[in-house]
């Protein structure tokens, strides 16, 4: 059954999507219903932050299906406040939509964000609904809060801090290449199915990644404040230089130290790719990467989940790579841009 998201109209399909969600936070005074939510924080900070996902810049709905991708637009966003040392409490979703779409396309989408936000004790609060003439267009908006003095920026690591990573490194972006190289083998094939036997773990990590609530959670237990923080989206390399470049400091990581996935090890060999490049510059982990003061190096190498891999210096020692052969080579952040990517679209079609 397929019903037209026109036969509703555009109140008739928020009504639809939303009537049953409920609110669970106390700083949720008032969520969907009215013309704008209401909040309350007592003693806290606000953490806002804003993703814009677009279809076939962000996202690929021949291998994404649309449950999958609302549970991985809002992870988005609640990692972006967990990279704060913040909780996320509300969220609110706003789709930009063609003729293509059902109401049943819609509620497969709302039914991922509901999933995520359930599972991460999360409110959705609000949104809108338009009329799209280029494809599905998302734009996510988290609302967290954190203490005052528990907020952890990008712009405090200090010389001799260590660097620490969460989790592993390129299983998403070995994920990414797996589904478009089965979407380019059989793209000429109206039904076929894919052999991802072996591979799963890599098409969750891109599919249905999880964000590090639990990293947040242990640090805290720990009363370990990191100096600086940020999560991984756009690559390593990318991440760290932000780090170093608002600190006004330099670092040196150890490509032996970098922690990688069997799996995403396997896949690269396939693909014939630098492992190491894989791990410094595949977006989509939602790892964390932050900074923590040498005097913690015992307390934070007993935290399960988290690696040590190198350490910040001046600014005028650089930011480099120590390899496994001990060479020192410059970092490079080689991370997705789709600015960039969007330029050299314009810069092609012009030719």
């Amino acid at each position: 059954m397929r019903t037209e998201i026109a036969s509703l109209g555009e109140f008739g399909l928020i009504s639809h999507l939303t009537d049953h969600i409920q609110v669970s936070n106390p700083s949720t005074i008032k969520g969907i219903g009215d013309d704008a939510a209401v909040l309350e924080y007592k003693e806290k900070e606000v953490l806002i932050t804003t993703d814009l996902l677009l279809e076939r810049i962000h996202f690929d709905l021949t291998y994404v299906a649309l449950k999958l991708l609302g549970y991985k637009a809002a992870i988005s966003g609640f990692s972006d406040i967990y990279a704060m040392n913040g909780q996320p409490k509300q969220l609110t979703v706003s789709i930009g939509v063609s003729k293509r779409f059902s109401v049943e396309d819609l509620e497969e989408f709302y039914m991922g964000i509901e999933y995520a936000c359930e599972r991460y004790g999360v409110d959705i609060v609000g949104g809108d609904t338009s009329s799209s003439l280029t494809g599905l267009t998302i734009s996510i908006t988290c609302i967290g809060e954190a203490d005052k003095d528990k907020i952890v920026y990008r712009n405090q690591a200090k010389n001799t801090d260590l660097i620490c990573v969460s989790g592993d490194l390129g299983s998403a972006y070995m994920g990414l290449q797996l589904l478009e190289r089965e979407k380019a083998i059989h793209q000429d094939e109206k039904e076929f199915t894919p052999d991802f036997a072996g591979k799963e773990y890599l098409l969750e990590r891109q599919l249905r990644p999880e964000a590090r609530k639990d990293i947040i959670d242990s640090l805290s237990k720990n009363n370990i404040l990191p100096s600086s923080m940020i999560d991984i989206s756009d690559g390593l390399a990318s991440e760290l230089l932000h780090i170093c470049k608002q600190s006004n400091v330099g670092c040196v990581i150890y490509e032996e130290r970098i922690p990688i996935d069997y799996q995403t090890a396997m896949m690269a060999e396939q693909f014939n790719m630098n492992l190491t490049t894989v791990a410094l510059n595949g977006g989509d982990d939602y790892e964390l990467l932050f900074t923590v003061p040498l005097a913690l190096h015992e307390k934070i190498s007993q935290i399960e989940g988290i690696h040590l891999i190198g350490h910040i210096v001046d600014a005028e020692e650089g930011t480099h790579l120590v390899t496994r052969d001990q060479t020192q080579i410059p970092l490079t952040a080689q991370g997705w841009n789709p600015v960039s990517m969007e330029e050299e679209e314009g810069e092609e079609e012009k030719e």
